[in-house]
């Protein structure tokens, strides 16, 4: 069966499709009338979704966070497009394309991933690389690296958002870095890899993006020293005084107290990774708010609540 997407619903059309229910409810009519409404998505949007018929049945097939197959009518409501649900069954995951249900990065894993790789190689320091290694190498954590998005909202919000991030800061690095006298270059490529690692435990991402439990009683700055401390005590004789200049970029990496940040940037190589970091976060962040408005004919995107501004479209270039 092909997937009909969100964003490919007509009003008056019947669809069967597969999509993933992020919100479940019984409800009653003004009558008093029990309904089923749902909240169904996949990567191109969400629909509101109603079954009106037999509710307390259908709503004991599935839960929220399953993949449903419905079949249903198009209709509209208030100018909002909403399923009418006549059938539907929960779907087993041999069923579902990941892929249709979240937003991948559109460049290429792999290669993302080979090119870390490579500027891990080019670490000279022994310590650093072997710690670069013990991830790298690590076949349960590069399996979640290349997968986890960069955050739940705002920037990187996509399979494969933390592994471009990554890349992106360390590219970044690699061109600012020399630019300026007394930069351990070794030292800041070597956490500009490892910055957000803890990410790939913070975030859920095996249907939606949410926060895992240790995610959100820690966070990823705590889940990245605990990670990148277990690694360096399995390496004999990793000085303690390289380890705690790690850690210190580690945690400091957000820059401001009111960012989450436990510490300021109190060396050179921390206030380059926080301020690289930061920028490559915003510049993603102000890209993906004017795609999701780019088909909006007014030079203006809608008002971003986080920035605190609208935000100027870039003109559209010819040809």
């Amino acid at each position: 069966m092909e997937k009909i997407f969100v964003n490919q619903l007509k009003k008056g059309h019947a669809v069967e499709s597969i999509f993933l229910v992020k919100e479940k409810s019984l409800t009653r009519t003004k009558t008093g009338n029990l309904y089923l409404s749902l909240r169904l998505t996949d990567r191109s949007g969400e629909v509101e979704g109603r079954v009106w018929e037999n509710a307390l049945d259908f709503s004991a097939l599935f839960e929220k966070d399953d993949f449903i197959k419905v079949r249903a009518e198009v209709d509209e409501f208030q100018g909002t497009l909403q399923l009418r649900i006549l059938k539907l069954k929960k779907c087993g995951d041999a069923e579902v394309l990941l892929d249709d249900f979240l937003p991948k990065t559109p460049q290429n894993i792999e290669k993302m991933f080979s090119e870390i790789k490579s500027v891990a190689a080019g670490v000279n320091q022994p310590f650093l690389r072997r710690l670069l290694q013990a991830f790298l190498e690590d076949e349960d954590f590069v399996k979640k690296f290349k997968l986890a998005p960069a955050a739940k909202a705002v920037h990187h919000v996509y399979l494969g958002g933390l592994l471009e991030h990554t890349l992106s800061v360390v590219q970044l690095i690699l061109l600012i870095g020399p630019r300026y006298k007394g930069i351990n270059m070794d030292f800041l490529t070597t956490v500009g890899i490892l910055h957000d690692i803890g990410k790939v435990s913070e975030l859920s991402f095996a249907r939606t993006f949410d926060y895992t439990d240790s995610g959100r009683l820690l966070g990823h700055i705590i889940l990245t020293v605990e990670m990148v401390d277990e690694k360096m005590r399995a390496i004999p004789d990793f000085p303690e005084n390289l380890a705690t200049l790690l850690k210190h970029n580690l945690i400091s990496h957000h820059g401001e107290y009111a960012f989450g940040s436990p510490k300021l940037p109190m060396t050179l190589e921390a206030l380059l990774l926080h301020h690289l970091d930061d920028l490559d976060a915003k510049v993603n962040a102000f890209l993906g708010w004017i795609e999701k408005e780019k088909s909006d004919p007014s030079p203006w995107t809608s008002y971003h609540k986080l920035f605190d501004r609208f935000i100027f479209k870039p003109e559209q270039q010819e040809g």
